[in-house]
């Protein structure tokens, strides 16, 4: 038997899986690492920490089987970062990651040099702080030291490739989150270089996902336990190979991510380019496809933060029985109605990026009445979350996409309120896999077999892909959410000039 070897660099942790040849998921060991939150809106890591905790477990993974027997070793990946290496490799300074907000003066200058419909349609993307090369021209502008010694600006994934091969690369999933990548030609792009003011030989060769970057080195090899010449397979980033371990493999297939933050995308021959520019556009790994997608910022952590803050009583009740707080939650959420008895959440607890991209957006329970429980309250932020992606999927119905179901993961498909609620607010049939954490590391899994030759094609993901069960729309629910969802369309539209007003007071002003 063969075996694959993968890693998902995240926030918090590198979490490393191995997977037999035939989809089976063999082990799985996590390495956590810390991040510098800073002036607000700055968000560090050091490369170094990802570095040892890919060294860490892969050796842990390299006690279940021989090294001889690694097919190849591959990588998820967060993506929107920005990792200045010198000519060695070596980092100069800490990595800005995907949740550093910083580089706004370098989003006004490229709004000066560039239309927002030239640069979206350029780049599948909107105007934003956070894609890699506003980080870049940010280290430019503020660090010029920095940016002289650097030779070439990485991705998470791609540092650590670097490492285990001595090759300075990186795919399309990463480079279209640089904003530096012509989408429809796959191309690092003269006119974004030039708005920019970056050199193009401080930008990584382009490969595809499924192509070798090169094999482990003998160095890399003596510290990770692998066999020196082992192949590594570029991978993908984070949300892009969690498509992959969900079978958006293609046309028309979409999934939906309820973790912390919390996504749609679909496969999708065409990037989709909405008016509005509430979706973006991701390169797919799947050559000749993109993934548009919508994320929202607080999903499943709008949900854990209710209940961190509100459930207290409720986690007492289950310690004495001997159960979850979220099996307590879940009979509680059973006794509210649809449409929570008329009470409404606005699910912006971190801002929102799509489909609102405003800062200022807030959070808010709209409609309390002296009736509201706590299983009404729970119950609204679960609707308010979907709602809030409808919009999302709604903007990819009416661009022509049929979608019929949607395979979900992510911890907040563990509540069978949430399962019920998504398939009666989307209108779709909605598919639970086995493993709804895993996705990420399935589709790394997945792009290695492809790439050294052990899946003829993507469609493998099936193999790593089991179903435990489906829900299917209650059309008379339906039909009342989406009276409802027009409410909170209504609602959220009517609050935006207050979200501002209150900035005010949060600051303390």
């Amino acid at each position: 038997m063969e075996y694959l070897l993968a890693h998902d660099l995240g926030t918090s942790g590198d979490k490393a899986t191995l997977f037999s040849a035939d989809g089976r998921m063999i082990a799985s060991q996590t390495e956590h690492y810390p991040t510098a939150y800073s002036n607000g809106s700055w968000a560090e890591q050091n490369p170094e920490d990802w570095w040892r905790a890919v060294i860490a477990t892969t050796r842990k993974m390299l006690e279940h089987v021989d090294p001889a027997q690694i097919a190849a070793v591959s990588f998820s990946g967060q993506m929107m970062g920005c990792v200045c290496v010198d000519a060695q490799g070596e980092a100069v300074r800490p990595a800005v990651i995907w949740a550093d907000m910083r580089a706004v003066a370098q989003q006004e200058t490229i709004a000066r040099r560039i239309s927002a419909r030239d640069f979206y349609h350029l780049t599948g993307h909107r105007l934003s702080p956070s894609y890699g090369g506003q980080k870049l021209m940010w280290i430019r502008e503020n660090e010029p030291e920095a940016y002289r010694k650097t030779a070439k600006m990485l991705n998470a994934k791609d540092y650590v490739i670097h490492k285990l091969t001595g090759a300075f690369a990186t795919e399309y999933t990463d480079a279209s989150s640089t904003c530096l990548l012509e989408l429809d030609r796959l191309q690092w792009s003269d006119t974004l270089l030039e708005v920019m003011g970056i050199e193009r030989q401080k930008l990584p060769e382009l490969r595809g996902s499924a192509e070798t970057a090169g094999g482990v080195t003998p160095q890399a090899a003596a510290l990770t336990g692998l066999l020196a010449g082992t192949p590594v397979v570029c991978g993908g980033g984070d949300g892009v190979c969690a498509a992959i371990g969900t079978g958006c493999v293609e046309e028309g297939v979409a999934h939906s991510s309820m973790g912390t933050s919390s996504w749609i995308s679909i496969t999708s021959r065409k990037a989709i380019y909405d008016d509005e520019q509430r979706t973006f556009n991701w390169a797919h790994i799947v050559p000749g496809y993109v993934l548009p997608t919508g994320t929202m910022q607080c999903g499943g952590g709008a949900y854990g933060w209710y209940v961190e803050n509100f459930c207290r009583h409720e986690a007492q009740q289950a310690q004495a029985r001997g159960l979850s707080v979220y099996d307590v939650l879940e009979e509680l959420l059973a006794k509210s109605p649809v449409g929570s008895r008329g009470l409404l959440f606005l699910p912006y607890l971190l801002g929102e990026r799509s489909p609102r991209w405003n800062a200022d957006a807030r959070g808010a329970f709209v409609g309390i009445t002296m009736e509201h429980g706590t299983g009404d309250f729970l119950r609204a932020v679960q609707e308010g979350v979907a709602m809030n992606l409808k919009v999302v999927l709604d903007i990819f119905r009416n661009s022509g996409q049929q979608i019929q179901e949607m395979t979900v993961v992510g911890g907040g498909v563990n509540s069978a309120s949430w399962q019920r609620i998504l398939a009666d607010v989307y209108d779709v049939k909605i598919l639970l896999p086995t493993w709804v954490d895993e996705a990420a590391s399935m589709g790394a899994a997945v792009t290695a077999g492809v790439g050294v030759g052990l899946f003829d094609d993507f469609s493998a993901c099936r193999r790593f892909l089991e179903v435990r069960r489906t829900v299917e729309p209650r059309p008379e629910t339906v039909e009342k959410y989406a009276r409802l969802s027009a409410v909170f369309e209504e609602t959220y539209r009517a609050l935006t000039p207050v979200f501002s007003q209150l900035k005010d007071f949060q600051n303390g002003k």
